[in-house]
């Protein structure tokens, strides 16, 4: 074997062995510097020019995209990463539920116990998802809406990490039309997106569609159609993971379930939950019941978050920390002002 070609396999990997320790985080003399080395090309940051500061809230979706994070990227990469999960903080329903006023002091505090745990996790998480119904107040009472949606981007623009907005019933309306979706779109950006982060596909759905589209049709088709290209994805590119987050829960606690307000209509269900599993969806995220449930159709896991705000069940308000893994998701449920160590 010539020197020439001894030298270049030794360069080879001593290159290799840099990219890997950079791209694990780790500085080669003191441990401490991220990869910033071109070369190596395996470490993909949020664009924080789509993320929201103090007093600066943005909207992060469009053209169903999700800007924050680059699709081309993120999904070449497959490294263990976590994210919160988290569904109701609902502004104003702590009032108006229990004494028939307005007002929402308990729902700013729980907020921003939610902002304080997420941006003091070490790691830090990948980004945040709210769930669905970030205010209380219906679409019918505009102004009061309003006042609930500035409180909800003053406090989470203080967010250090990535923030995905799922649309809830409360937030558009059980009966949803194209005006209440245009006020949406206007204050949160898409009312249902996709995108790649660390080798997983996330797929966010307007679950209201579902549940009753009744003043949307042609919008809902439009979703639908959508959708199936999403699924496509899926099957073509094979994920590890792909994943679902929505508001409204397909089921509380069993697939099989009767109807009921916190779920979507059995037949309906039972075709749309074949469809995306046959794809290969295997994991889906909702809130919308104010309680924590965990259930299975066939192996696909479908996860039911409890209230940031007001709880209807026997857990504290909280969220939820998603472990994501090569071969696995796992996730936990925290109470507010106790995140994971």
């Amino acid at each position: 074997m010539n020197n020439s070609l001894i030298i270049c396999i030794i360069f080879a990997l001593v290159h290799s062995y840099i990219c890997e320790r950079l791209n694990l985080g780790y500085d080669i003399e003191n441990n401490d510097i991220e990869n910033n080395d071109e070369q190596c090309n395996t470490k993909c940051n949020a664009d924080y020019s789509y993320l929201s500061t103090p007093g600066d809230f943005k909207i992060s979706t469009e053209d169903r995209e999700y800007l924050p994070f680059d699709n081309n990227c993120e999904k070449t990469l497959n490294e263990p990463f976590m994210f919160v999960q988290a569904a109701d903080i609902q502004f104003g329903m702590q009032e108006r539920w229990f004494h028939d006023r307005i007002g929402w002091a308990k729902e700013i505090k729980q907020a921003k116990q939610l902002v304080a745990d997420v941006n003091g996790m070490n790691p830090r998480p990948k980004f945040i998802v709210m769930c669905g119904d970030l205010i209380h107040a219906w679409p019918s009472f505009p102004n009061l809406s309003e006042q609930q949606r500035v409180t909800f981007k003053k406090i989470f623009s203080g967010l250090e990490v990535p923030l995905v907005c799922v649309v809830g019933n409360h937030d558009i309306g059980n009966t949803p039309n194209n005006e209440t979706i245009l006020t949406w779109k206007k204050n949160f950006g898409d009312d249902y997106f996709s995108f790649w982060a660390n080798g997983v596909f996330f797929i966010v759905i307007n679950s209201s569609f579902f549940k009753d589209p009744t003043d949307a049709k042609e919008l809902a088709a439009e979703q639908d159609k959508w959708l199936e290209i999403q699924l496509k994805v899926v099957r073509t590119e094979k994920p590890k993971h792909a994943v679902m987050f929505q508001h409204i829960p397909w089921f509380m606690v069993i697939h099989d379930e009767d109807n009921d307000y916190h779920n979507i209509d059995k037949v309906l269900r039972k075709r749309t939950l074949d469809r995306v599993y046959d794809a290969g969806i295997r994991y889906v995220f909702a809130g919308h019941w104010h309680r924590n449930s965990v259930g299975l159709y066939k192996d696909l896991e479908h996860v039911v978050t409890s209230a940031a705000g007001v709880q209807l069940g026997d857990v504290m308000s909280g969220y939820r920390v998603v472990k994501v893994m090569e071969d696995k998701i796992e996730h936990e449920y925290h109470t507010l002002g106790n995140p994971p160590q």
